[in-house]
């Protein structure tokens, strides 16, 4: 029994360890500096972050959203940026598997990744919504990316949206609504585009919201088989739309996959290799120098 739980002991403290202290990770940038529309109120509130176990952050009670930087060295940078909205539930930000390590393995791959704290709609006692404030922080995110392309070494078409389950689904509606940005804003954060040049949906939630038609971002997704139908089946589903409007699309679905496998390092099975695929799938589409 003694050995066992040594073994366990060595196995468990082995495992990748995601950080979750502000002093470990970049620092991370405001949206809006002097506040949030609609949260000006909160702004100085802090944070709430539980790490119970190692590859667990958990962060709730956010009212001044941001975006953590993950850039590649200068003679890897390859063009491409992509925000990150990790899933939650819009109840928490579950920052470790979707979100934190993968930015580490987009910046090592050349790709600049930003990972994403949006105000949630249904943490308790919340007053926020998703469409009005979630999604607000999401173009906002788009369009600081844009604004500071040439500092963070991308291409401003190559500025693409990714989301894990509840992320997913802000990163769907980014793509499906946008704006070209306002030219005569006094922000000049606000003049730059809101459209995803790509989007990544990574067994997203709400999918019965998601619209399709011509001339929308191209779009990579990836669900386990054993999901809920509504990914399982709806990501088939969607995929089937896209091709029917003639976006290229690529679908993966992994078989005895459920839902949240997110980026973990040392996940050897297929589903835990769908970076990979999305590297290729980028490439193949031209996003990547």
């Amino acid at each position: 029994m003694k050995r066992s739980l040594r073994i366990f002991l060595l196995a468990w403290c082995s495992l990748p360890v995601v950080i979750c202290q502000a002093a470990d990770l970049p620092a991370a940038i405001l949206l809006w500096p002097g506040g949030a529309p609609g949260s000006e109120a909160r702004a100085a509130e802090t944070e709430k972050t539980e790490s119970p176990h190692p590859g667990v952050c958990n962060v709730t009670n956010v009212h001044n959203p941001s975006i953590t930087p993950y850039l590649p060295a200068p003679h890897k940078a390859n063009g491409a940026a992509i925000l990150i909205a990790p899933g939650g539930g819009h109840q928490k930000l579950c920052l470790g598997h979707e979100g934190y390590s993968l930015g580490e393995w987009l910046a090592q791959h050349g790709m600049a990744a930003f990972v994403l704290k949006y105000r949630l709609a249904r943490e308790p006692g919340s007053a926020y919504s998703v469409d009005e404030h979630a999604m607000a922080d999401t173009r906002r995110a788009l369009r600081l990316i844009r604004q500071n392309a040439t500092t963070w070494r991308v291409q401003p078409d190559r500025v693409g949206v990714m989301g894990f389950s509840a992320g997913g689904e802000l990163a769907a509606l980014a793509a499906m609504a946008s704006d070209p940005g306002q030219p005569a804003a006094a922000d000049p954060v606000e003049r730059q585009s809101s459209r995803p040049d790509f989007q990544i949906l990574i067994y997203p939630g709400s999918s019965k919201r998601f619209t399709v038609a011509a001339g929308m971002p191209p779009v990579f997704i990836a669900c386990g088989a054993d999901d809920r139908p509504d990914i399982s089946e709806g990501m088939a589903a969607l995929y089937l739309k896209y091709k029917e409007a003639k976006v290229p699309a690529e679908l993966h679905i992994y078989a005895n996959t459920g839902h949240g496998f997110g980026y973990r390092p040392d996940n050897t099975s297929p589903a835990g290799a769908w970076p990979l695929r999305l590297e290729e799938w980028l490439g193949h589409l031209k996003f990547l120098k």
